[in-house]
């Protein structure tokens, strides 16, 4: 089974169940024993049961990089906490009531705010989702296309932004002598899923389209359901015990960003050299995402705790509970990931990476022109059958590059690159064993397979309007052209859309006279 299709079986299994029965935990595991008993033999249930735990749970929760974001994830769901209790986030969501006046502009501002939080995909979807539920709330947009918005503008802003963790590590799997950065930014006007994908949120909002299960998700939430499926443990609004104001959120926001953008560069050794903006690009490069978001949000937690007890927004005491409370609201996120990465451990233990690198091999000669879209299909596949964007790239762009050298001066270099980095990003967005999409469900407090079922239709258009356009790039070998034809099918495709969807007009209807009682 080594190195064959059968690697990536435990991982597919995994993802049915959860689909079919809408319990992650126990189809997770289910997958992970499959690949357990796959690696060692039907006829040895002992030596499967070892390398279920000891190269499965117990590697992936001894891992450094892995207990840094289990870490970083509580210290998140404690200041979230703090925010909620002393009554900054529900300051803002009044706030931003009374400026934001319509479901479009509440939809709008998550974007936005998505986009301006490029730093990490983690950091994104629970800094975006804690600031954002109040807004979203007040206008009755689910928590279903909240996670969906969420998800949206985490993987694929960081996969276009030079200054991300992700570009740390894309540029980390490049070949020895390589420039990873400059790798990276030659691949982001090529990246055309992610920027077709914000492209795409864009209309969506704008042009006030739902299809698939979020029009059932959109419809129950403007009959006062936000949920429609059970909300998950710890979605309940925290009870408010202070009376803070909106600086009460900003603050602790903005101290989060500086703090985790300082705790990343310097892990990547800037201020160990002369500070210049190309030391702080490379610092990106050379950091320790895992590492510097850890330093980053325990000082934003200090800070906060400062903030409030200074000016008396809250007790000691309540501040000691948010603690507790913050840890108890990452249990159900951190299980998923756990359970998530010992299902990677298992298909990288089955030879996943040697079968997919045979695949891509024998995809080239007669094909190589269309091969960008090839990479593009095999990257998303992977990356849905694993669960991981850094995975997929780990295995996919050494390929990438030893089939086309950057020596050679071939635009297809850079153009499959860009292919692999999309369709990672692509297979993230489908799969309910992805970290981002089990974080933007937790960023959004939304039922996971909620999320999943609802994000998938829209996932799959920008899939296949990214493929389209890859099989283009293959022969026009030109980002801009690509690119603008690439925009101009989705821009087409959602106004054909809005037009032949009988539910949109349903939706739209109660939606149009509920802005007008919010307006007045």
């Amino acid at each position: 089974m080594y190195g064959t299709f059968w690697a990536l079986v435990p991982a597919i299994v995994a993802i049915m169940l959860a689909l079919i029965t809408k319990e992650v935990y126990i189809s997770l595991f289910v997958g992970i024993i499959f690949g357990g008993f796959f690696f060692a033999g039907f006829t040895d249930p002992v030596g499967a049961m070892e390398h279920v735990f000891q190269k499965g749970l117990i590697s992936s929760l001894s891992d450094e990089y892995n207990v840094g974001i289990l870490i970083f994830l509580v210290f998140l769901g404690i200041i979230v906490a703090l925010m909620n209790k002393a009554g900054g986030s529900a300051a803002f969501g009044k706030w931003a009531s009374e400026h934001i006046k319509s479901r479009v502009g509440a939809q709008i501002a998550t974007i936005v705010l998505g986009c301006l939080i490029f730093i990490d995909d983690y950091f994104n979807c629970l800094t975006v989702g804690s600031v954002m539920k109040p807004v979203t709330d007040r206008h009755k947009i689910s928590r279903a296309k909240l996670a969906y918005l969420i998800d949206a503008t985490a993987a694929p802003i960081c996969i276009i932004a030079p200054v991300s963790s992700w570009a740390a590590a894309v540029s980390g799997f490049a070949p020895e002598g390589t420039n990873g950065v400059l790798l990276f930014i030659q691949a982001i006007p090529y990246n055309y899923y992610a920027i077709l994908t914000i492209l795409m949120m864009l209309c969506i909002a704008f042009l006030k389209i739902d299809y698939g299960p979020m029009v059932k998700h959109e419809k129950n939430a403007f009959k006062g359901d936000l949920f429609t499926l059970p909300m998950p443990e710890g979605a309940k609004d925290d009870e408010i015990k202070g009376k803070g104001k909106v600086i009460d959120l900003i603050l602790p926001v903005a101290s989060l960003i500086v703090f985790c953008v300082l705790g990343m560069i310097y892990t990547g050794g800037f201020f160990e050299t002369a500070m210049t903006p190309k030391d702080f690009a490379e610092s990106f490069g050379l950091s320790d995402a895992s590492v510097g978001l850890t330093y980053g949000s325990f000082l934003a937690i200090v800070f906060t705790l400062i903030l409030y007890l200074t000016r008396r927004i809250l007790a000691f005491k309540e501040c000691m509970k948010c603690i507790e409370e913050g840890f108890k609201s990452m249990v159900a996120p951190i299980t998923i990931l756990t359970l998530a990465w010992s299902l990677k451990a298992m298909t990288e233990s089955l030879g996943a990476a040697e079968y997919v690198a045979g695949v891509v091999d024998q995809s080239k000669g007669s094909f190589i022109n269309i091969l960008p879209a090839i990479i593009f299909l095999i990257a998303c596949g992977l990356s849905f059958a694993t669960g991981t964007s850094w995975g997929t790239f780990g295995i996919l762009i050494p390929i990438t590059l030893k089939a086309f050298p950057l020596e050679s001066g071939s635009p297809l270099a850079i153009i499959c690159v860009s292919a692999c980095m999309a369709g990672a990003v692509c297979g993230d967005h489908c799969s309910p064993i992805s970290d981002t999409t089990i974080m933007s469900s937790a960023g959004a407090q939304c039922n996971h397979i909620a999320h999943v079922s609802t994000q998938l239709p829209y996932a799959l258009t920008a899939a296949a309007v990214s493929f389209a356009t890859y099989l283009l790039a293959g022969f026009i070998q030109n980002a801009a052209v690509c690119l603008a034809i690439g925009a101009a099918l989705t821009i087409g495709l959602m106004f054909l859309l809005k037009k032949i969807l009988p539910e949109n007009t349903d939706l739209n209807a109660p939606l149009e006279k509920y802005e007008k009682e919010a307006a007045k």
